[in-house]
């Protein structure tokens, strides 16, 4: 779905921590709404006009790659890079203008792999591979007909194939998809599982039998979010910490087995992005796999478009328009994240999505967390 971008500076509330973004020299004025941070100092981002950023080195440079033949026009909203070399690049735009593209040699060429076969209605929201595995991976769309729009590849990204349409995977009446930071979408423990907006806000989860095979639908299972509700409201990100449990097995009577894990954590932001200094309904907890959610008790303090957990400090980090906010207790509280003495005003400001430790935002704005910023 798509949605305006607004630029937004405001005064923080009490009790800022400090130590904050340090912006990085962009090649680039594009609006950056993706970004895939990988070991070894890689990171790829991408956003308007065709644009994809490549970096090798920790940050330290940016390479603007070239553009996709025909995508001169198009948004690259999500991003997901395997190594230094291979990424796709998904594009959101209605109709024909949602489409993925692949590289394999760094991104000095692209190879469109796949355009939304739903064409003139669609519209690309997320893609996301599964944690380790860079061949099964997942787009998800605005509903056609009713029914979100679901694809998958079991090849790296090279081709892609419609998941079967069932009743399970209808839509509610005014439900939507938000695509801000190519972060609704989330792959863990073998489910595919997303946030929706708009008149309803819910979270989605699918499970399956053969999770590799993109015909077989387990389980359809959506639970309430406590966000914001609305025409340009509702959950925009999601994340999770996962503790050492398993998710699901499966019985010798092929029945799913679906325990709880208590050390299982969720965390969804979001809120009306038309009132992005409004901090009722942005953010939510939830620590049963996500059939139940409970609003955080102290908010993060506007709309927020993408959250991240930092394990090594056991910290999550939610970025917006208006400013950035962490929480040291899984959501429950949330506290803004403001530059240090001597930082740019406003560092902490003007962000789309997270992939830690990088940032990045509208006019090509990218960030890095400072080193130890986000004590242990």
């Amino acid at each position: 779905m798509r949605f305006v971008t607004f630029f937004v500076f405001s005064t923080m509330v009490a009790h800022p921590v400090s130590a904050q973004w340090v912006i990085e020299q962009s090649p680039t004025a594009a609006n950056l709404r993706g970004i895939h941070s990988l070991s070894g100092g890689i990171a790829w981002a991408s956003g308007t006009e065709g644009t994809v950023l490549r970096t090798a080195d920790y940050g330290v440079t940016w390479q603007q790659c070239a553009v996709p033949a025909g995508a001169e026009e198009l948004d690259f909203r999500g991003i997901q890079a395997f190594n230094e070399k291979t990424a796709v690049v998904m594009s959101s735009g209605p109709g024909n203008q949602s489409r993925i593209y692949l590289t394999t040699d760094g991104c000095r060429t692209w190879e469109l792999v796949f355009t939304n076969p739903d064409a003139p209605q669609g519209f690309f929201d997320a893609i996301q591979f599964e944690p380790g595995n860079n061949l099964f991976g997942d787009v998800l769309g605005d509903p056609v007909a009713g029914k979100f729009a679901m694809f998958r590849t079991q090849d790296g990204g090279r081709t892609w194939s419609k998941f079967r349409d069932y009743e399970r995977a209808s839509a509610k009446d005014g439900e939507v998809v938000f695509a801000a930071s190519n972060s609704s979408l989330l792959e863990v423990r073998g489910r595919t599982f997303f946030v929706t907006g708009g008149s309803r806000s819910r979270s989605r989860t699918i499970e399956e039998h053969q999770k590799h095979d993109p015909f077989i639908f387990e389980r359809f299972i959506g639970g309430n979010l406590p966000l914001a509700r609305g025409a340009s409201a509702g959950a925009f990100s999601v994340a999770a910490h996962l503790g050492p449990g398993a998710w699901y097995s499966v019985n010798a009577s092929n029945d799913v087995v679906r325990p709880v894990t208590p050390d299982d954590v969720f965390v969804a932001v979001g809120g009306d992005y038309q009132r992005p200094e409004e901090s009722i309904g942005t953010g939510a907890v939830s620590t049963d796999g996500s059939l139940n959610w409970l609003a955080s008790e102290t908010p993060p303090h506007g709309y927020r478009s993408s959250v991240a957990y930092d394990a090594a400090s056991k910290t999550w980090v939610t970025v917006g328009p208006n400013g950035t906010d962490i929480s040291t207790d899984d959501g429950r509280h949330w506290r803004p994240l403001e530059p240090s003495a001597g930082e740019p005003v406003g560092a902490d400001k003007n962000w789309n999505a997270l992939s830690l430790p990088f940032v990045v935002g509208p006019n090509g704005r990218i960030g890095k967390l400072r080193a130890g910023a986000l004590a242990p």
